[in-house]
């Protein structure tokens, strides 16, 4: 891949992934709800579902995936009930002066194991792949230092852009001290959880 092709390639794919999806709803509910290390650990865990289905793209392997579609719809119900849990978790949890989150609702796994799912419960994201990266790449004449470059540079725009709807919604909760305040945003990080587990389950 030439200088050019890399930065056409790396502007398009921030483009299309800072679009704010379901996904991105669930780590900024996530991040206003526990804070930003829950965020982080759910946000590498749908980096790394990306991850899988750019190398079975590359790798010619995607027809595995329209194979094995009954796989999707098993982690689409469990990645959509887990969601809902978590949501839940957070809608009712308790806040006070010196304990403003939901830090205790779920272990750093858990929050992994979600976003995940989050991302191997929809097999468009592979249908996105197939279909964008030809656009910039010629798959059939990739390099391993080319397959590398690719790979790299979908982890590090998703994980910083992310990371970075993460942070923010950590700061603004952190910048809010009232408890009753703090509640009314677990309600609404909860809900919107919750919704997005609900998403996930009723998408076809």
């Amino acid at each position: 891949m030439d200088f050019l092709t890399t930065l056409t390639f790396l502007g398009a794919i921030f483009i299309f992934m800072a679009t704010p999806g379901p996904g991105t709803l669930a780590v900024v509910s996530r991040a206003l709800g526990s804070g930003f290390i829950h965020a982080i650990f759910m946000s590498i865990g749908m980096v790394l579902g990306d991850i899988i289905f750019l190398l079975l793209t590359i790798l010619g392997l995607s027809a595995l995936a329209t194979k094995y579609f009954s796989i999707f719809i098993i982690i689409k119900i469990i990645g959509g009930l887990y969601l809902i849990y978590l949501g839940f978790k957070i809608f009712t949890a308790r806040t006070s002066h010196f304990d403003t989150s939901a830090k205790k609702s779920s272990s750093y796994v858990s929050d992994f194991l979600s976003g995940l799912f989050i991302t191997l419960s929809n097999p468009k994201v592979i249908a996105f792949y197939v279909g964008f990266l030809p656009s910039f790449i010629d798959l059939s004449s990739l390099t391993h230092k080319d397959m590398l470059l690719v790979v790299s540079l979908v982890l590090v725009t998703l994980l910083s852009i992310l990371l970075s709807y993460a942070y923010f919604a950590s700061k603004a909760k952190e910048a809010i001290k009232k408890p009753k305040t703090q509640n009314i945003i677990n309600k609404l990080a909860g809900s919107v959880m919750i919704l997005v587990g609900g998403f996930l389950l009723v998408k076809t």
